[in-house]
């Protein structure tokens, strides 16, 4: 059938406009496609990094609570009429002993108190004030110095001991004695470089719970000819009148 020459110029006139409508279309697409790429791209890599608080306007800042701080830098706080205690014995023959009592250094190597021997603390068990530092040397020191010493120990006495290098080959019977009425249960097998901490008390009833000590051994010993150091934390109770 032949088309009218009216029917083929108004088909001419049409196919213009509808090319026309698909490439604006298309444009359309291309711009859309486009702006979702560039957005998606964007946000992909900065919208980790920007919380909802900061899109909203607020400010990110650090949490101001910092984790809690226990006196000597133990692992919990002591209750009411507890003191807070840590005594680190000393490594071999180079690293001093550190005595800290309540939250405050009672000896160290920073606070130049510290020898070769034991190194004893004393304490007033009601107050928690310190009365006494002193070093004892237990290997080629006067043994009747330290017994003159624990003789003169007042009843209601915390008594905190740290050893370093060696310290028992002065010891005598008197003088572990001594240590065991202060409530040591360890005191009378400490040996040639041993490692010793303890905490006691001048009129003590039981045994102290707060002891530790480690044997001069050539199979365990970690460092060459002295065990690892000890390192004892607790809460001693306070005594009350």
């Amino acid at each position: 059938m032949l088309q009218s020459p009216r029917g083929a110029a108004a088909a001419l006139t049409w196919f213009p406009l509808a090319l026309a409508g698909v490439i604006r279309y298309t444009a359309l697409f291309l711009v859309l496609l486009g702006t979702w790429f560039i957005v998606q791209t964007y946000f992909d890599r900065s919208w980790k990094t920007i919380s909802l608080r900061s899109w909203l306007g607020a400010t990110d800042k650090p949490s101001s609570k910092q984790p809690p701080q226990h006196k000597c830098g133990n692992h919990k706080s002591c209750r009411q009429n507890y003191f807070a205690f840590k005594i680190i014995s000393g490594a071999a023959n180079v690293v001093g002993p550190s005595i800290c009592f309540d939250g405050a250094i009672l000896m160290s190597s920073v606070k130049n108190n510290v020898g070769r021997g034991l190194n004893i603390a004393l304490v007033n068990g009601t107050s928690g004030q310190l009365l006494r530092t002193d070093t004892f040397d237990m290997y080629s020191g006067d043994i009747n110095k330290l017994d003159t010493f624990l003789q003169q120990i007042k009843h209601g006495t915390i008594v905190l001991t740290a050893s370093y290098d060696d310290a028992a080959t002065k010891m005598n019977n008197k003088v572990r004695a001594h240590f065991e009425e202060l409530g040591s249960s360890h005191v009378s097998k400490l040996g040639f470089r041993d490692n010793w901490v303890f905490l006691g008390a001048k009129g003590l009833k039981n045994k102290s719970p707060f002891e530790e000590h480690i044997k001069n051994d050539k199979k365990t010993n970690k460092y060459d000819g002295w065990p690892e150091l000890l390192e004892m934390e607790g809460c001693a109770p306070r005594k009350m009148d």
